[in-house]
């Protein structure tokens, strides 16, 4: 699914900002959004909205459908070990979230837009579907013609890449070397609620 509603708005919402804009507004108004801004009273979330808010939390940063997430957790249930740990290494080895870790994309949906118009190849062959599953030692790279974009350009000079990839800025290319773990992977969330909301 590709969120195309207010992202500052959400991200107020969410208590994290999903963009570089909503991180701007975020500063001046520090609060969820509303007419009575910060002067409103706000109820004690009960256990299921606690738990609801980290689902929401976590399937936003992915930008991925209800019906998506459900697959993803009911795939991290059968998988052996920690299954908040795999539904993050799995939502993690999406197309989509490694071109944006890369820092070939100033967000997911960016990088959600670059896979679906043909900017991406893996291991040499163009891929335009933005859920495709990514492997280790799988190697992800700006097709050769698009590597002059303005917007690749800017996005590649502040990239700060995660441990798990290996990123060459001159080739824009970036080597995803393994699975990682939580701790490793740069998301708001407490991934534990969310295994207890599907898990209800």
């Amino acid at each position: 699914m590709k969120y195309t509603g207010p992202k500052v708005k959400l991200s107020r919402k969410l208590g994290f900002s999903l963009t570089t804009k909503a991180r701007k507004h975020m500063d001046r108004k520090p609060y969820p959004p509303g007419q009575h801004g910060p002067v409103k009273r706000r109820g004690k979330l009960s256990d299921y909205g606690r738990q609801l808010l980290e689902k929401q939390r976590l399937r936003l940063q992915y930008n991925v459908h209800e019906r998506q997430m459900r697959n993803y957790f009911a795939e991290a249930s059968r998988l052996a070990g920690n299954t908040g740990d795999n539904l993050v290494q799995l939502l993690e080895s999406r197309l989509d979230a490694l071109v944006y870790r890369a820092g070939f994309a100033p967000t997911v949906y960016a990088a959600r837009q670059y896979v679906r118009h043909g900017h991406i190849e893996v291991n040499g062959r163009k891929v335009d579907i933005p859920s495709c599953r990514v492997k280790p030692n799988d190697v992800i790279r700006v097709r050769e013609k698009s590597r002059a974009l303005e917007c690749f350009q800017n996005a590649i000079r502040t990239a700060q890449p995660v441990p798990y990839l290996e990123v060459s800025k001159a080739d824009m290319s970036a080597k995803y070397l393994y699975l990682p773990p939580r701790e490793e992977v740069p998301i708001v969330c407490e991934v534990p609620l969310v295994v207890e909301y599907y898990s209800r």
